[in-house]
């Protein structure tokens, strides 16, 4: 966080989760669902990888939401 502002990659961890946690998925389910790995997902949640706008959309879909909905 740089002077008190979450950056986009911090606010779509936290969404990510949240929203993961709340359709009840585990990472590897959800990892399944997209065809990405279950590291892979685990490293979006701690906001150590940025991912891309065709990544936010595969995963919003699986998880049948709006890709805005992943920003938190």
């Amino acid at each position: 966080m740089k002077n008190g502002k979450r950056s986009l990659v911090e606010m779509f961890a936290e969404g990510l989760y949240q929203a993961r946690s709340r359709d009840e998925l585990s990472q590897a389910q959800l990892a399944a669902r997209c065809l990405l790995s279950v590291p892979y997902i685990s490293m979006l949640e701690r906001g150590m990888r940025s991912p891309t706008l065709a990544t936010v959309e595969r995963l919003a879909g699986a998880m049948g939401r709006a890709p805005r909905e992943l920003f938190r």
